[in-house]
């Protein structure tokens, strides 16, 4: 190869070596002016929900007792004197106590019941009474201090008359026997309705003619 051809070839060689090198160096220099891309604020993180606690249930209310009519009273003092009197002739309580309030089955067998009214039982006394006349209050009906129904008076059935004493509590919105006192005293005797004859009106005296 000739000395002119190697020098030309020498002069392309180290040409495109400076070029290579100039692109190079631009590339290099351009990196570095670009500005650094900003970065995307990203969205503040949502706050976790957190479950509110629930609301403490509200106390239930103490149950109001029913109202209580005439026709309850009559209702309440004969059905439970007549309860009674069954039991008395059957000579079996277990009736009488299931129908009664919780509180009351909790104080009484049957074989209390069976003890506590062996007086009636003993002398056979009927309460059948309490079936044909109407109850006579000596206090009027009224509710205690714990909401139970206290019914106070009498049948006035003679010789001897049934004096009672009741109470009733509300279970499940119904009044049941709470408490039960039961006297048979001797009836007072009828006052004498004496009435004055009533005086004929004397006939007008005859005209003279």
């Amino acid at each position: 190869m000739s000395a002119g051809i190697k020098s030309l070839l020498l002069a392309c060689v180290s040409a495109v070596l400076i070029l290579s090198g100039s692109i190079t160096a631009s590339y290099l220099f351009a990196q570095e002016r670009v500005p650094p891309t900003k970065s995307t604020p990203s969205a503040p993180a949502t706050p976790k929900q957190v479950p509110k606690a629930a609301a403490p249930a509200a106390p239930k209310q103490a149950q109001a007792p029913p109202s209580v009519s005439i026709e309850q009273v009559l209702y309440l003092t004969r059905s439970t004197l007549l309860t009674l009197n069954d039991a008395n002739r059957s000579g079996n309580y277990s009736v009488m106590r299931d129908l009664a309030a919780p509180d009351f089955q909790a104080r009484n067998t049957a074989a209390d019941l069976a003890q506590i009214f062996a007086d009636l039982r003993r002398r056979n006394f009927d309460l059948y009474g309490a079936a044909l006349l109407a109850p006579q209050l000596t206090a009027a009906p009224a509710l205690d201090a714990e909401k139970r129904l206290r019914l106070t008076g009498f049948f006035p059935t003679r010789p001897q008359q049934i004096n009672f004493d009741l109470s009733f509590q509300v279970v499940g919105g119904q009044w049941r026997l709470f408490g039960i006192s039961i006297a048979t005293p001797e009836a007072p005797p009828l006052e004498a309705q004496v009435q004055a004859p009533t005086a004929n009106p004397a006939a007008p005296a005859p005209k003279k003619p």
